[in-house]
């Protein structure tokens, strides 16, 4: 067995390991940190398997990304665990039993279709690395579909934004930097004179 093997079955081993402790952690973080620790596996693989854009993608946009975001949610949040785990073993048997069918499904799509063989077996069509290749799809025979996503998240980043931007006097107040800046001493206080006043005994009572 040469290196590339056994690193594939350490990869995949850690993988499937940690793909169980997110579904099985009780704390929440925890179960976050797996996920992260699988989506690294992954890529991994993928870049054992020649995917070096794909891997490097999966780590920018999940792990750097996503996971972090869900980390932030999830240690902000006050989740209740009892709750969480309250209907566990109820649907227990039900998830046990989906889980099997997919698994015998997958088995049966690798194990009997011929085409499994046959891409495993082929030699590489071209020389150049699949980055290039993708890139060349994407904004050749997909440009109009790129250019579409690009402008609903450019979209998205405006109102985001501008939300962000709103102002709104009964909401929130703000400060004026320059006309603070520009006071002098003697318009910073405003003093007040006022008589005493002295309540009368009948009032009192």
């Amino acid at each position: 067995m040469d290196v590339t093997s056994i690193l594939f079955y350490v990869f995949s081993a850690i993988l499937l390991l940690s793909g169980l402790r997110v579904i099985t952690a009780k704390n929440p973080v925890h179960a976050a940190l797996f996920l992260v620790l699988a989506f690294v596996n992954a890529a991994c693989l993928w870049m054992m398997l020649g995917a070096e854009f794909l891997s490097l993608t999966l780590i920018l946009v999940y792990v750097g990304a996503v996971m972090v975001l869900f980390l932030f949610v999830v240690m902000m949040l006050d989740v209740d665990l009892e709750a969480l785990r309250k209907g566990f073993w109820k649907n227990l048997p039900l998830a046990l039993v989906l889980g099997v069918v997919v698994l015998l499904e997958m088995l049966i799509v690798v194990l009997k279709n011929p085409m499994v063989a046959a891409v495993a077996n082929a030699d590489p069509v071209t020389k150049i690395s699949n980055s290039n290749k993708l890139g060349w799809v994407l904004y050749t025979q997909y440009s109009y579909p790129v250019e579409l996503a690009s402008m609903l998240l450019l979209l998205g980043l405006v109102v985001a934004v501008a939300l962000t931007l709103r102002k709104s006097e009964k909401a929130a107040k703000y400060q004026n930097i320059a006309k603070q800046v520009a006071t002098d001493s003697r318009s910073r206080f405003t003093m007040v004179k006022m008589d005493a006043e002295v309540e009368s005994k009948g009032e009192q009572q």
